[in-house]
């Protein structure tokens, strides 16, 4: 059976649900919207989907309620002095604007945003975001290969892409990685535990004890990294 892709209303929360050919079930609901997200055996009917489902809604609500609490990253406007971040660190945004190619430099606690006249929000942030593309670009290849040396493993293509609900993803069959955009804001000890994450799937493609054994290796405080990456920044 083909992979098929559905989703499932119940009690009010909309579950994404997809039959592939898996031995076992998986339940996930993901930072930063609270998507839920279910894995199942192409076997499985939608019947025993729903009551699989309703058994675990009080956890499914635990985890909803939690993400609903949680504080969410301002919308930017890419305006004068707006706060942005880079590896971590605050920096203010300092728009420029001039009969130019747009650019982006940083000098001091600034983030220097040089732009066309008129350029409206869509523009600025196109040109910020591929700042932060090239910036990865630069970093994550060195990230590679110190891991691949450490591992023993080897990644044949990587790239980087705007995700909404992952920090990185792992196609083993082609060794390929990739890694969200947003990382680009984030500590550099932060995108490296995620390349490491996403290399360890070359290794053990599911997230069971020996994934986690491989992480304890290289990186024993993970877990801690893991739990920063979802933390929200103004």
């Amino acid at each position: 059976m083909r992979t098929e892709q559905f989703h499932i209303d119940v009690s009010g929360i909309k579950i994404d649900v997809t039959r592939k050919n898996i031995k076992n079930i998986h339940l996930a609901v993901y930072p930063p919207t609270g998507r839920v997200r279910l894995s199942t055996p192409s076997s499985v009917s939608k019947e025993s989907i729903r009551l699989f489902i309703i058994s675990r809604l009080g956890w499914i609500r635990k985890h909803l309620k939690n993400f609903n609490s949680q504080p969410r990253e301002l919308e930017r406007e890419y305006i004068q002095g707006e706060s942005h971040y880079l590896s971590g660190k605050r920096y203010l945004l300092n728009v420029i604007e001039v009969e130019a190619k747009p650019k982006v430099d940083l000098s001091n606690k600034y983030i220097n945003l040089y732009i066309r006249p008129g350029s409206d929000k869509a523009k600025k942030e196109e040109v910020l975001k591929e700042f932060y593309r090239e910036r990865l670009k630069q970093e994550i290849p060195l990230l590679i290969d110190k891991w691949e040396s450490q591992m023993g493993v080897k990644v044949k293509d990587w790239g980087v892409k705007q995700m909404k609900t992952r920090w990185g993803t792992c196609n083993t069959r082609a060794s390929r990685i990739w890694l969200n955009l947003e990382l680009a804001k984030k500590p550099k000890h932060c995108l490296d535990y995620v390349v490491l994450h996403e290399m360890a799937h070359l290794i053990e493609r599911l997230h069971n004890a020996r994934f986690k054994s491989v992480l304890d290796k290289h990186k024993p405080g993970w877990r801690n990294i893991k739990e920063e990456l979802n933390e929200v920044v103004y």
